[in-house]
């Protein structure tokens, strides 16, 4: 019995309510934190920031919103954000680079190649 007590009082000293150091109390999507023992004196629970998680550049959501290979995932703004990265994290070296997939390009330039043929055929077609 003393044991259990023991288990008891120790759970109770182990719980420590610890208040979000941002502007909302609230554990939304914006508003992570996980809690750290930190070396502070005590050893008390500290509440650390977490950043939103970065999904990088996607195709636009029509089109299937796929994400773009070869650009980097960058936050908006700040020390890393995008407007400070240079050109070859944000682009790929090519027509409707930083926007389309590498499939979705070839599938527009075989369109518009089968769409002349199909003109093309049609005038001989006329001309007969």
């Amino acid at each position: 019995k003393l044991q259990f007590l023991y288990f008891i009082v120790l759970l109770i000293n182990m719980v420590q309510r610890v208040a979000f150091q941002r502007r909302h109390k609230f554990k939304t999507g914006g508003n992570g934190s996980k809690f750290v023992i930190c070396h502070i004196p005590g050893g008390k629970l500290h509440c650390q920031r977490i950043k939103k998680k970065v999904k990088g550049p996607h195709t636009p959501r029509f089109l299937g919103h796929k994400r773009l290979a070869g650009t980097h995932a960058l936050r908006e703004g700040g020390r890393h954000g995008s407007y400070r990265a240079p050109k070859r994290h944000k682009t790929v070296s090519r027509a409707y680079g930083g926007v389309l997939t590498g499939g979705q390009v070839r599938e527009r330039v075989i369109r518009a190649f089968l769409i002349e043929e199909q003109k093309i055929v049609k005038k001989v077609l006329r001309r007969k």
